[in-house]
């Protein structure tokens, strides 16, 4: 009977063993627009998060357990991006490492705050996100008014007595990049002869392009993305003109040139230091280079969101949000952008902007 009972004993732990969920991976997350006409950023985010995950698990994960991503697609549309949200809280995620576009971190940030989820943007630069959102919110990029402010200062400077336009597509991070240039410039001195608004979205800039030429338009700064911007400047030299057009950080991708051709060289833009040229993040460029990636714009970006999340839920030894935000809040940490940490609004303490110049189909620093 002894020997039957434990026999019995034995299968029934066996069973209930295999009865058992195998051991729990943490959901986290990256959104942004993996389609439509910005899906190229939403590509950059989405091999960033993926390498940065592959990475961390094969490291051992965090906190003994791996991670697994889950891909938002929010097509840079506010509606959607809160459908996104509300997508991943079905997937019990804990942390969000998006989303791109600032009109849509803004309003999934509200969902993700109600829901105590960690949200940390890569790109999302309107000051408003951080401003205005909950205690769970960061990033790991900077903002349009420091952009703005490394912008208008130089346009002011270096194109003082010419004329100068400024040009927004109506969007949060257009919009407010161009005016925080704008406001910027003005303080040094440099009054803009435009400030117009477009649609973004469409191929014909003929109208607008027009009206630049017919003001003399030296400069033409553009609050927007690559897209638009680079059909402006195709226009431009079709009618002509040499204007030359300064823009922000969504430029950089390598689709501008796609778009442009040579018409693109020469075209200024502000982006932080590059974080492909830190010496300690060799290995892991190489990594994304030997794949066929190469990790321009906000791939590194995404990859340093991903490493915040990391350290600092191993710091507070949890993914309770509550503990993790007083790590947040109490540390500095090691990424692929070197080491940064976070101020009480939850903006990161890196290098600011500088300017880049687009040469034979790449950017690099202006000289």
């Amino acid at each position: 009977m002894k020997r039957i009972s434990s026999v019995l004993l034995a299968a029934g732990a066996a069973a209930l063993l295999g009865a058992m969920p195998a051991q729990a991976e943490i959901a986290i997350a990256t959104a942004g627009p993996m389609t439509g006409q910005y899906a190229s950023f939403g590509q950059q985010m989405k091999a960033g998060a993926e390498q940065a995950v592959a990475d961390i698990n094969a490291a051992g994960g965090v906190l003994g357990q791996k991670l697994s991503l889950s891909i938002g697609d929010d097509a840079c549309d506010p509606k959607q991006a809160v459908a996104v949200a509300n997508e991943m809280v079905g997937n019990d995620v804990v942390f969000m490492a998006g989303h791109f576009c600032s009109g849509s971190s803004i309003p999934a940030s509200k969902v993700y705050e109600e829901e105590g989820i960690l949200q940390i943007s890569p790109a999302s630069t309107n000051p408003k996100f951080t401003d205005e959102g909950g205690d769970n919110v960061f990033r790991v990029c900077g903002r349009d008014d420091q952009q703005g402010l490394v912008a208008g200062g130089f346009l002011a400077k270096q194109f003082a007595g010419q004329n100068v336009a400024v040009v927004h597509d109506k969007t949060a991070y257009g919009k407010g990049l161009a005016d925080e240039t704008r406001k910027a410039m003005n303080a040094a001195g440099l009054t803009e002869k435009l400030y117009e608004a477009y649609t973004a979205g469409e191929k014909d800039y003929s109208a607008l392009v027009s009206k630049l030429k017919q003001n003399s338009i030296d400069v033409l700064y553009v609050g927007g993305y690559h897209t638009e911007a680079g059909l402006m400047v195709r226009q431009m030299r079709d009618q002509g003109m040499d204007t030359l057009l300064v823009s922000g950080d969504a430029l950089v991708t390598d689709e501008y040139w796609s778009i442009t051709g040579a018409a693109g060289e020469g075209t200024l833009m502000t982006f932080s230091p590059d974080p492909r040229k830190n010496p300690k993040a060799a290995p892991i460029v190489k990594a994304f280079r030997d794949k066929g990636i190469e990790p321009e714009g906000y791939v590194l970006y995404t990859y340093a969101a991903v490493q915040v999340f990391a350290q600092a839920a191993e710091k507070a030894g949890s993914t309770d949000l509550d503990k993790v935000i007083k790590a947040m809040n109490s540390g500095e940490f090691d990424t692929v952008l070197g080491p940064l940490s976070f101020d009480d609004k939850g903006d990161v303490t890196l290098p600011g902007y500088v300017f880049y110049e687009w040469k034979n189909g790449s950017y690099d620093y202006l000289n």
